[in-house]
């Protein structure tokens, strides 16, 4: 009988670590770009599916540099878009995964979603949908988000020895395009200096876009001010934004007439 209760106790307590190890904060995920000036990371998955095209056009005519993390599922139902995008100086195309799948090495599955299985599949979700985007930007990324923002401990390693960088967030705006606009608009209005913003732009049905119009507009009118999240070598980044050359108004209204 104790030895009973003793093999249940091990297997429980496998199960929950196993369970435990998908993370999404740890030392090497990136949630915040030190800084004491008031800039802020906004950046919006494209998991799947459509395109919310109002969310496009608000950053666009109102000059918000934003990082786009495209995954190739997402890519391949919107290959125009996704061109037109990658042209647009305003938005930095980054890695969010061939399939869209948790950075796991035991297919460990998050809400509903089955992670890769091994080292060989997370390196390809991670380098497959690179060469996609480099076709896109002609310039290879150098973040990388997984699908659900999730991974296991071994899955981290891996994606640091592609020498890329993982994107985390400070702010999870809208919680996977789920809650109504006053909480989007909530949660990004308490970021603070040098926080990486996490929303969706693949669900128009959702309310992201109008709880991120209210948020952004009111931060521009307290003097806070948006960046891509740096290429470079973190350590090199100095407490300012990267050199980011803003396009003249009217180039910009031209991009957001076609989307």
């Amino acid at each position: 009988m104790k030895q009973a209760i003793l093999l249940f106790s091990f297997l429980m307590s496998f199960s929950c670590t196993s369970f435990a190890a998908m993370i999404s904060n740890s030392s090497e995920i990136i949630t915040n770009i030190p800084t004491k000036e008031k800039i802020a990371y906004l950046t919006l998955d494209a998991c799947n599916g459509k395109t919310d095209k109002r969310l496009i056009v608000f950053l666009t005519q109102n000059k918000i540099p934003t990082t786009l993390f495209l995954s190739g599922k997402w890519i391949k139902k919107n290959p125009e878009i996704a061109k037109k995008l990658s042209l647009n100086p305003l938005f930095k195309i980054e890695n969010h995964g061939t399939n869209h799948k948790p950075a796991s090495t035991t297919e460990t599955t998050v809400y509903g979603i089955k992670g890769t299985k091994s080292k060989e599949e997370l390196i390809n979700e991670i380098t497959d949908n690179s060469k996609e985007i480099e076709k896109l930007t002609h310039t290879k990324p150098s973040w990388f988000r997984s699908g659900t923002a999730t991974y296991d401990k071994n899955g981290i390693k891996v994606i640091s020895s592609q020498h890329i960088k993982i994107a985390g967030f400070a702010i999870n705006a809208d919680q996977g395009a789920k809650l109504k606009k006053e909480q989007v608009y909530k949660n990004t209005i308490k970021v603070k200096s040098g926080d990486i913003i996490i929303a969706h732009m693949n669900h128009p049905e959702s309310e992201t876009y109008e709880g991120l119009k209210k948020a952004i507009t009111e931060l521009k009118k307290k003097g806070w001010t948006f960046a891509t999240l740096p290429s470079q070598n973190l350590a090199q980044t100095s407490n300012s934004k990267e050199k980011f050359k803003l396009p003249s108004f009217k180039k910009l209204i031209t991009f957001s007439s076609y989307l």
